[in-house]
């Protein structure tokens, strides 16, 4: 028997991008913008989050398909497929996508990001700073 676990919001991404088709293949490459918008429930938990340029950002990717375990990287049909997880591909058993953004501006319950290619409303399911002599 598989376990399930649930993994809940703490906000979602407000983002330019409305489809999946229109977001950049590499956001931190192309330094896109977005706004993290963080639920008033979890306002406390971005306390001291100010004194981080860097943050690690986990979204759901909402829209991925999580039964497709191969696909051609990059979405180029002349490469060979290969397993998701040997891929950056959104589509995957558990969507999650990690990112390493910088912190632009924090006002109230929303930061903006530079570096994250998320469609609106994607789902943030965790923050936390960048450490470069840990996460590096």
């Amino acid at each position: 028997m598989k376990e399930r676990y649930v993994i809940v919001p703490i906000g979602y991404v407000r983002s330019s991008v409305r489809d999946k088709g229109e977001a950049p293949r590499q956001g931190r490459d192309e330094e896109f913008e977005a706004v993290l918008e963080i639920l008033e429930e979890y306002a406390a938990a971005i306390e001291g989050i100010r004194g981080w340029d860097v943050l690690q950002v986990i979204c759901w990717m909402h829209l991925a398909s999580r039964d497709i375990l191969q696909v051609h990287p990059q979405g180029d049909p002349t490469r060979p497929l290969t397993g998701v997880f040997g891929t950056r591909s959104p589509a995957r058993p558990n969507p999650l996508a990690g990112y390493t953004v910088e912190l632009v501006n924090l006002e109230g319950l929303k930061l903006t990001v530079r570096g994250i290619d998320a469609v609106d409303g994607t789902p943030v399911v965790d923050i936390k700073p960048h450490i470069s002599r840990l996460d590096d």
